[in-house]
């Protein structure tokens, strides 16, 4: 389709300019916002002056036809919205008004790639602010970066919708109050925030991969969200590390989502997977990228990058069997040195069982301390019981790990792996 005019068969044109029209203004909106978030230095105003650009469009691009310059055209019809709403603004002191005005008038119509790489940083850098606590962080970027709505973002992220609404209100307010500025962090400091913006993002990936929460396995477009994050975060900052390690990690666990869960919906184990469900392209370029984040961070290892490594050792094994665990528990010593939590360390133990030392994995799961509600620690713990021949006491922890999650494809598990429970 040209970007001049709509052709095709008149029957399905209409819904042929819906799909594109849909499309672009996804692709373009994330970067339409950062340009006004800039401009007018509020990023409240920039969501409402985006939204009624992106309505116009709906209603424009019909009968004019697309623009050769999407992006453009949205980006100056969002600062023509944001104008308008300032002049009628009685709220905002003179002074302030005035300073945005004047900036949105005098800014130049720049659309260079450079520019709008910057002011994509800037928005992402600024959702994902320290400042802000990480469920803000998470439900911001889910809001501003992925363009959820807000009903969206409360599913998402299991909260009543006004809980959600109100949550959003205040970082935003959190972010005009603290004075945190719209910039790309100094050199200094940038690779510790983009930490904060990967874990950020794979908090995001996590919500659709591996909640707990029932229907878990029907939230595919989350995790996609946060791929094509993870996606834009490699293009924009190429050849870092821990970046290279977060979208290396989420494409080789994305890649096995097919084989995840069965026709019923229950989970499907790693070890009994049909191998031949996961997504060999998805797979294969997180294998690469995993193993250019480890040459990367050969010195000063990152922790994504790790656990990237972790989860490349079981794309390239053929079958489960294949697998190798001694890697895996090696891979792990690297990443407890890194981040010693519980979790970590509960599936090091994991891994510790599958080269055959159950009970030292076992010692390993009844040593850790601050999981006591965490359901997958129980449902290992029975597991390693399980395998160990001590039924009774392997009930005993699966009917705890039950207790402990409302999700039912979990649950079918448990009775799954223990008869009678």
């Amino acid at each position: 389709m040209s970007t001049g005019e709509f052709t095709g068969d008149r029957a399905a044109r209409p819904r042929a300019v819906s799909r594109e029209l849909t499309d672009i203004l996804q692709n373009e909106r994330c970067q339409v916002l950062a340009s006004l978030t800039r401009l007018t230095g509020d990023l409240g105003l920039a969501e409402d002056a985006v939204q009624d650009a992106s309505i116009s469009a709906l209603q424009t691009w019909p009968r004019t036809g697309i623009p050769p310059n999407p992006r453009a055209w949205l980006i100056v019809t969002a600062r023509h919205r944001a104008i308008d709403v300032l002049r009628r603004e009685g709220s905002r002191f003179a002074k302030e008004r005035e300073a945005a005005l004047m900036q949105l008038h005098e800014a130049p119509d720049d659309f260079s790639v450079g520019v709008l790489r910057d002011d994509q940083l800037r928005l992402i850098f600024t959702c994902c602010h320290p400042a802000l606590a990480a469920e803000a962080q998470v439900a911001l970027s889910l809001r501003v970066l992925c363009g959820l709505s807000v009903a969206e973002v409360a599913r998402a992220l299991l909260v009543p919708e006004a809980t959600m609404a109100k949550r959003l209100t205040r970082a935003r307010q959190k972010i005009a109050a603290a004075g945190i500025r719209y910039r790309v962090p100094d050199d200094v400091d940038l690779p510790d925030r983009m930490r904060v913006v990967a874990t950020t993002v794979f908090l995001l990936f996590t919500e659709g991969y591996a909640s707990r929460s029932a229907g878990a396995h029907e939230r595919r477009s989350l995790a996609e969200e946060a791929v094509r994050l993870g996606r834009l975060l490699v293009q924009l900052l190429p050849g870092e590390a821990v970046l290279e390690g977060l979208l290396a990690t989420m494409l080789l666990q994305h890649s096995r989502r097919d084989a995840r869960f069965d026709s019923a919906g229950d989970i499907v184990l790693l070890a009994d997977q049909d191998r031949a469900r996961w997504d060999l392209a998805l797979a294969t370029e997180g294998v690469e990228l995993a193993a250019s984040a480890i040459r990367r961070s050969r010195n000063a290892p990152e922790r994504f990058a790790v656990v990237a490594a972790i989860s490349a050792c079981h794309a390239i094994a053929r079958t489960a069997e294949d697998t190798d665990w001694n890697a895996i528990v090696s891979w792990y010593d690297v990443l407890a040195r890194l981040d010693p939590s519980p979790v970590v360390l509960l599936n090091r133990a994991a891994a510790l069982a599958e080269c055959g030392q159950v009970l030292e994995a076992l010692a390993a799961v009844d040593a850790l301390h601050g999981l006591d509600d965490y359901f997958w620690l129980h449902a290992t713990r029975a597991e390693l019981l399980r395998r160990l021949g001590r039924g009774t006491d392997a009930a005993v922890a699966a009917a705890l790990a039950r207790r402990l999650t409302d999700s039912p494809a979990q649950q079918r598990l448990l009775e799954h792996r223990h008869p009678g429970l």
